[in-house]
C-alpha cells in the first residue's frame, strides 16, 4: 500500500509523517525504515525506526531511488513500513512526472509486503487524478 501526505512547503507534512511514524511503531511488528534528505530529525523518531539519510548514498535518479529501496527492501525480510520524507526530492523527481516511480513503488508494496508512506511537497490539486485516492493527509 502506498499512502501521501500532500501540502505545499511549510505547511506541516513532516510533523505529520514524524507523529504516524512514531505511533505506528507501537501497533507493529516488523521494522520501520524512514527515509530523509538528511539526519535532523533523528532525535524526533522512536530509536527502533531505522533513519537513512538518502543524500550519504549518491541517489541521483528516480531509477536510482527505486534500486536503492529495493535494496532497503531485499536485506530486511521483517521491514513492515517505509517512510519517505521529502520525497520529491530524496527520489529525484522534483518538476518531474511521479506516475511511473508511484507505480513500481505499488508493484515494491504488493511484492515484498511492504506500506509505504510519503510526504509530498505538491498540492493534492496538482496530484494525477489516479494518485488521489491514496491521499491520507491533505495541507
Amino acid at each position: 500500500m502506498v499512502q501521501l501526505i500532500v501540502g505545499n512547503k511549510g505547511k506541516g507534512k513532516t510533523t505529520q509523517l514524524l507523529e504516524k511514524v512514531n505511533s505506528e511503531i507501537k501497533e507493529i511488528a516488523g521494522n520501520i525504515v524512514y527515509l530523509d534528505k538528511n539526519a535532523k530529525h533523528m532525535y524526533e523518531l522512536n530509536n527502533k525506526v531505522r533513519l537513512i539519510d538518502v543524500s550519504q548514498y549518491m541517489v541521483e535518479s528516480s531509477s536510482e531511488f527505486l534500486g536503492f529501496v529495493s535494496g532497503i527492501a531485499s536485506q530486511d525480510h521483517d521491514l513492515q513500513q517505509m517512510y519517505f520524507d521529502n520525497f520529491l526530492k530524496i527520489a529525484c523527481l522534483e518538476g518531474q512526472d511521479i506516475g511511473p516511480v508511484m507505480k513500481k513503488l505499488e508493484k515494491l508494496s504488493e511484492k515484498f509486503e511492504v506500506d509505504f508512506v510519503l510526504s509530498i511537497s505538491m498540492d493534492e490539486s496538482q496530484l494525477p487524478e489516479d494518485l488521489k485516492d491514496k491521499v491520507i493527509v491533505s495541507l
